[in-house]
């Protein structure tokens, strides 16, 4: 623990303050924010019939989401097991004795119930926001003899020993590889084996593209035998042999290697998820729904992408439902190589008051979109109106939760077909709210401000973000035929005046040429739109804000981006000079874009806190906001489009990982700032989430906002089959514990 006081000007207390401040990121604080999900008003509205459809979609998403435990690291699954062991048998309070005869203080029980909360919230032991591995903050020993002290092991001595003996190492584990996820040296991953490098990753992905197979839910594995590289690149399906379902599985020749496609990747699980898709259909609320159903079903059974693209299809034509829910291997945030989609499901219900707001949005999107600062050429040749809902989550089953989701993710069918985006209400409300006294970096006459306008503005930011940011944009195509989606002999990049030389051919995505900045680069473009049309005034009216409240939300909006900019350093590994958490590199790439415009738009200081230790300021001149800044994002936003538009990879690289640098040279040290802000960090708050049980009718089980609240949701989660359930993960854990190795 960083004790309060005094700075020590001696090189050993600077030492000690250092490890202090970066130990202290691997653990999950005793005080961490708690808070359970509302959506019993929303759920009570629901028809017997959408209950039953918004259960059995649930029930599909958390069986699905175990499948995270094995995306994350080795250990996650086990750690999770012998965690639903211990409080099946004995609830957290009931444990308490058990920990407190252990020899355990309360300091020290609580610290475990964190860790355990900590582990359900992000599916794994690495942090879903960031990537950082966290550990239990008390002694092993300790741990060891609580678990010892246990039912579960009294029951099941062997068993439990067994289990305690298979992770307990990397549960404590702090090597320097095991600090972070990525891979090869940088970190640990469960997307590659253990042996795989960069270019391993981008020997597969020129696979893939050759045989036109989609990476998001696929897995790669290496061997070598008589000097010659063969490699597995595993589907996940229910189905583990057989050749129905059109997923080109086979062995090929492929650049002096071996590549074989199989199935079967968390097989247990998508039966699982396929089983509850196929009940949910039975109650579903018209044909759309019931054929995305099928079709997701058909992609889990027999692992095949192209039935999850035709299911996203009947659900983006699945227009204004009340029960909304998307399901699949998605996000490729935390796929080192940028392209592997961790499983996410989540079930909703739509919040009509807030969705009004976001359609108004929607019908204003065309008139919106030639405000962007890129010639028409570079926008879609038409915009598809997409739905806009505002949604009280019932279910969100993966590594974490976030405020706003802009699907689906393929790039054909964004361009062509469409898609939907949704703003997750229940959870903004809980997930961004401050207190002053935990406000850093900011002024004293900015926090009060702030904490009013905060909730208002983010609402602004993520409308924009996820429907005219992710929703714009043309990518220039050549496809398999010769055929260019654009006028190639006309149209001009507006950087240099001369004509297209690059653009995506035939398979290539956007996420396949940009791999591992894709995400980030995305997300910052996406941001730079929601600031830049932020200060269009019908766009403020359509939310609400008018006048006086307009100009303060524009202000708390751009004071925010920047703050969020700061803040963003505790996500950067400077041994790696790597960033682990998308968004966050995203809004340090825009801070560094303001400061850079100069003319005192942003100043940026570094300063000793009222406690003696280094603290920071950042301020934001409102006067030129409209002027400086408005010309700085308009300048930076056109080169993000115009780069993405024209498959410009080198182009890209150099802009962002230019922009994403972060050293102790130039004119603010921000290698001493990231320290900072480790050092004055507030832990991300966790989500407990309800269950649903069927007991002649459909019942919602809640429980409270705490760790305990949290575990306990779990352990209820799979009470009807847990001892299954928790087989089958030791199972395919152990399938594959050779190959991290």
């Amino acid at each position: 623990v960083l004790m309060l006081g005094s700075r020590s000007h001696s090189n050993h207390g600077m030492a000690i303050l250092l490890f202090t401040m970066v130990d202290s990121q691997y653990f999950l604080p005793n005080d961490i924010g708690i808070s359970a999900l509302d959506c019993t008003e929303a759920f009570r509205l629901l028809s017997p019939r959408e209950k039953l459809y918004a259960h059995y979609l649930s029930r599909s998403a958390w069986y699905g989401g175990l499948a995270v435990l094995l995306q994350t690291s080795p250990e996650s699954a086990s750690i999770f097991v012998l965690l639903q062991r211990l409080f099946r048998k004995q609830p957290a309070a009931q444990l308490e004795s058990m920990a407190t005869a252990a020899g355990l203080s309360p300091e020290e029980y609580q610290a475990f119930l964190v860790y355990a909360a900590g582990l359900y919230a992000n599916m794994g032991n690495y942090k879903s926001f960031g990537d950082t591995k966290f550990i239990p903050n008390l002694p092993q020993e300790k741990l060891k003899a609580l678990v010892w002290q246990s039912q579960a092991f009294q029951d099941s001595p062997s068993e439990m020993e067994a289990l305690w003996d298979s992770c307990s190492t990397l549960l404590f584990s702090l090597e320097d590889q095991q600090k972070q996820l990525g891979l090869g040296d940088k970190g640990i991953t469960t997307y590659f084996s253990g042996n795989c490098c960069l270019k391993d990753a981008e020997l597969a992905q020129k696979f893939l593209d050759s045989k036109n197979l989609s990476a998001y839910n696929t897995r790669l594995f290496k061997n070598t035998s008589e000097g010659k590289a063969s490699y597995e690149v595993r589907l996940a399906s229910a189905v583990q042999k057989g050749e129905s379902g059109d997923t080109r599985c086979g062995k090929y020749d492929f650049e002096d290697c071996v590549f074989t496609v199989s199935r079967g990747d968390y097989a247990y699980l998508m039966k699982k998820v396929s089983e509850n898709l196929e009940k949910a259909k039975d109650h579903a609320a018209n044909e759309n729904q019931k054929r995305m159903l099928e079709e997701y079903a058909q992609s889990f059974t027999f692992g095949s992408v192209e039935a999850h693209k035709e299911g996203s299809r009947f659900w983006i034509k699945d227009k204004g439902p009340i029960v909304e829910s998307y399901i699949g291997f998605i996000e490729s945030y935390r796929d080192p190589f940028g392209s592997r989609g961790e499983f996410e499901g989540f079930v909703a219900v739509v919040n009509k008051a807030m969705s009004e707001r976001f359609a108004k949005l929607v019908s204003s999107a065309e008139v919106l979109l030639p405000e962007l600062p890129w010639p028409k050429d570079f926008e879609k040749d038409r915009f598809l109106l997409p739905d806009f809902t505002s949604l009280d989550v019932l279910t969100f089953a993966g590594s974490g939760i976030p405020a706003g989701i802009n699907i689906p993710n393929y790039d054909d069918i964004r361009q062509s077909e469409g898609f939907k985006n949704v703003s997750l209400g229940n959870v903004l409300a809980v997930a961004y709210a401050t207190q002053k006294d935990k406000l850093t970096f900011l002024d004293e006459e900015d926090k009060d401000m702030y904490i009013k306008w905060k909730g208002p503005s983010f609402e602004v930011q993520v409308g924009l973000h996820e429907l005219l940011g992710h929703g714009s944009g043309k990518l220039f195509v050549q496809d398999e035929k010769g055929t260019f989606n654009f006028e190639q002999d006309s149209v001009r990049n507006p950087e240099t005046g001369e004509q297209i030389t690059t653009w995506y051919k035939g398979n290539e995505t956007w996420d396949s040429k940009f791999s591992t900045i894709s995400c980030s680069y995305e997300e910052c473009r996406a941001e730079c739109v929601g600031l830049y049309l932020c200060l269009n005034k019908h766009v403020l009216s359509i939310f609400g804000h008018e006048d006086e409240d307009a100009e303060e939300v524009v202000y708390i909006n751009w004071l925010n981006m920047v703050r969020a900019g700061l803040l963003g350093l505790e996500f950067f590994t400077p041994e790696s000079k790597s960033w682990r958490q998308a968004h966050m590199q995203a809004r340090f790439v825009i801070l560094r874009v303001l400061l850079e415009a100069g003319e005192g738009l942003v100043t940026l200081k570094e300063s000793t806190g009222k406690d003696g230790r280094p603290d920071a300021l950042i301020t934001l001149d409102r006067s030129k906001v409209h002027t400086v800044g408005k010309a700085a994002i308009e300048r930076f936003l056109c080169k993000l489009q115009v780069i993405k538009s024209t498959a410009d990879v080198e182009g890209g690289r150099a802009l962002y990982e230019g922009y994403s640098a972060v050293s102790d040279t130039g004119s603010h040290n921000f290698l001493r700032l990231r320290e900072t802000v480790l050092l004055r960090k507030e832990a991300r708050k966790m989500f407990v989430q309800a269950n649903t049980r069927v007991k002649g009718h459909v019942e919602l089980v809640e429980y409270e906002g705490s760790a305990a609240g949290l575990i306990r949701s779990f352990t209820e989660r799979f009470a009807d089959d847990a001892e299954e359930v928790e087989a089958h993960l030791l199972e395919l854990n152990k399938r594959d514990a050779p190959c991290w190795c």
